[in-house]
């Protein structure tokens, strides 16, 4: 007999923080591994966020808050999406959550049926299909490439919508590959979903404040499609919060409702302390803080260092991310080589063969729907980063 469900048993472990753990079990072994493969900020959390979290113990916020997050977190959500994005919400359509991720979660159980279709672009952020799956929801995958920034087109998305098609997601600034949308590209994708009843968008902004380009821009700014709109976000990257959990949507009032309900009977509200430390965060102005403004100079100092030395390296091909801490480089000019009784055949194998021979941590290119590219994330000092690409190109230059 079975012990575990069908459902569980079919979902994917997630890759990043599988190859996140091998790292680290390398390192407690003795090995001097570089991490290229988290996707996590290496700053800590601003003073003023911590501040306001040791008043809210000393204030004794430690009881059950509301379901869908604290008033004040909810208008400081607000009048973020005021000040930051010109976008109009009320506290009813904002749900918080622990974490984007159960947003994501969340939104999908709330939305897809089984047997809807979801467009998800590749590449995309792994746990999209694993979270469309557990829904018994159809992922269908529209390929993007490299020449075109990895953004997906509105003709492309036009011709794979079906009658059973339900939801668009996508994120911008990417995860994996640091491409962001502009607002042409954004009204091009809103005039297909206009054309389009019951369909609806996630937008998964969770990267907005780590932008090298220029104001964020929202496809939910669009009053033709906003009502269609989930915008998911939340504190742990742009603020350096992953360990705070605080993750959010801005919806039409229906769906947040939903969310809610389903929070409720899942995990009900997030953390009482985080909750009150994000409120502060929302106050910061991306356009005035030193943490935030410090942070994203930093990520592009080291994004323009990582460019030039991937660039160096034979046999890649590489564009410019413009936004998040990554890179999504095209290695399958290495498949088919071998270098002792090894063979790369996919981005698995590359991923691992620069674990062991390099021991430089990447992720590979197929978790995220691409298997002709690995990620890396940058998100480490420029003397890492340094001697990854370095270990990089002399692992690299051994396959023939």
């Amino acid at each position: 007999m079975e012990i575990l469900s069908n459902r569980i048993q079919n979902m994917a472990e997630s890759e990043t923080l599988a190859m996140t753990a091998k790292a680290r079990e390398l390192k407690a072994a003795g090995k001097d591994v570089i991490s290229l493969s988290i996707g996590e900020p290496d700053f800590n959390t601003p003073d003023t966020v911590k501040e306001a979290a040791k008043k809210a113990i000393d204030d004794n916020f430690t009881h059950y808050p509301p379901v869908g997050g604290y008033a004040d977190l909810k208008e400081a959500i607000c009048e973020k999406f005021r000040r930051d994005n010109g976008l109009d919400y009320k506290p009813e359509q904002i749900v918080v959550s622990t974490g984007a991720k159960q947003s994501i979660y969340q939104l999908v159980q709330c939305l897809v049926n089984p047997g809807d279709e979801v467009i998800i672009p590749t590449p995309f952020w792994v746990s999209y299909k694993e979270i469309v799956r557990v829904a018994e929801g159809k992922c269908v995958y529209v390929q993007t490439q490299i020449e075109n920034n990895f953004k997906v087109t509105a003709e492309q998305l036009e011709a794979a919508i079906t009658p059973r098609t339900k939801l668009i997601m996508f994120s911008s600034p990417s995860n994996p590959t640091g491409m962001l949308y502009t607002k042409e590209e954004l009204r091009a994708i809103a005039d297909v979903v206009v054309r389009h009843d019951n369909l609806f968008v996630m937008a998964d902004e969770i990267y907005e404040h780590i932008n090298f380009v220029g104001r964020h821009e929202s496809i939910a700014q669009f009053a033709d499609v906003k009502e269609r709109v989930i915008t998911v976000n939340g504190v742990a990257k742009g603020f350096a919060m992953t360990g705070w959990r605080i993750g959010f949507i801005a919806a039409p009032t229906v769906i947040a409702k939903a969310c809610q309900k389903l929070q409720g009977q899942v995990t009900s509200a997030t953390c009482s302390i985080a909750q009150k430390a994000t409120v502060r965060a929302m106050q910061m102005d991306p356009t005035t803080s030193a943490d935030i403004l410090n942070m994203r100079k930093v990520f592009q100092e080291r994004r323009d260092m990582v460019y030039k030395l991937l660039c160096e390296i034979p046999g890649l091909k590489v564009c410019m991310p413009q936004g998040a801490f990554y890179f999504f480089p095209d290695v399958s000019s290495y498949y088919g080589k071998h270098f002792g009784d090894k063979t790369i055949a996919n981005s698995t194998d590359m991923a691992f063969y620069l674990l062991n021979e390099a021991n430089v941590a990447t992720v590979m290119g197929s978790a995220f729907g691409d298997d002709r590219c690995i990620r890396l994330s940058y998100a480490t000092s420029e003397d890492l980063l340094r001697e990854a690409l370095r270990r990089m190109k002399e692992a690299l230059a051994k396959l023939k």
